[in-house]
């Protein structure tokens, strides 16, 4: 039978290109919705039951347009594992169908994998982290490096990266970026951060934008190095402590290894600004 994806060669372009840039045999069919199986590397696992309507409501009307595409299962004798389509399999079993057209295809783990991958992420239906995890399941699983996945994808390599370094957040944040909370663009920015669950409530609660989150992270960042400077040297902290009884002011002296530095006095009203303008008058 003549491939129905045969295109032209390269990668990240899709299924087509997946199956058509290899020796697949496909076979055309329609087969029962019953004997169809979840697929085992599926990575999306959220499903909007909105999206899922509206296209049960297109396939009732027009019927499905693009077959899915499964395997022979290894487990079950006369099943069919899923390899794309999940959304139009729960779509149509909600509009009622007993079955579905499919391409049946010969594909192995890693194939199945790709498929699932690739489907997804060029329609963007999976969110940040389960993208990351499909990223993750290739290096892990079938010892792909970055670079490989990046000309898989059709992604740079500093996406892939990125991606996956969102996996490194706390469990919360993850939630939160799962669930649609926090946006991908606020969530690189919470990478690293010692405090990014705490941070990431905030964001949320505030609505800050990726930008105004950016200058906060900024700032607690320089407020957090600048604190820890000053406590390095207990000489410091003493002289500090000094200058506030002398002055009444709260002090702050950043010293830097070459002994150059800043001599930072807080002041809480116009008042104590003017206190300390005339302490240094009438010194000087």
């Amino acid at each position: 039978m003549i491939n129905p994806f045969k295109s032209k060669k390269g990668l990240g372009r899709g299924l087509s290109s997946l199956i058509g840039d290899s020796d697949t045999k496909v076979t055309n069919n329609k087969i029962s919705i019953s004997s169809i199986t979840p697929n085992k590397f599926q990575p999306r696992k959220n499903f909007q039951k909105e999206d899922l309507l509206e296209l049960s409501n297109s396939i009732k009307e027009r019927g499905i347009i693009q077959p899915l595409i499964v395997r022979k299962s290894e487990d079950e004798k006369n099943k069919y594992e899923l390899i794309a389509g999940e959304r139009r399999l729960q779509a149509s079993q909600m509009a009622g169908l007993h079955e579905v057209p499919v391409f049946i295809i010969e594909a192995d783990d890693l194939k199945s994998l790709e498929f699932a991958i690739v489907e997804n992420v060029q329609r963007k239906d999976l969110n940040p982290i389960e993208e990351a995890e499909g990223y993750k399941r290739l290096i892990d699983e079938f010892k792909y490096d970055q670079d490989k996945v990046a000309k898989f994808i059709g992604k740079s390599q500093s996406h892939i990266s990125n991606s996956i370094r969102l996996l490194s957040l706390p469990k919360k944040v993850i939630n939160y970026i799962s669930n649609g909370n926090l946006t991908q663009g606020h969530a690189k920015i919470l990478v690293g951060f010692d405090d990014a669950d705490v941070l990431a409530e905030k964001i949320i609660k505030k609505k800050l934008s990726v930008r105004q989150a950016e200058n906060l992270v900024r700032i607690l960042k320089l407020n957090k190095n600048f604190k820890k400077n000053l406590t390095k040297n207990p000489d410091i902290t003493s002289l500090e402590n000094l200058l506030e009884e002398k002055i009444g002011l709260k002090t702050y002296v950043r010293n830097k290894k070459n002994n150059s530095g800043q001599l930072i006095f807080e002041y809480k009203d116009l008042d104590q600004l003017n206190k300390l303008v005339e302490i240094i008058k009438s010194n000087y």
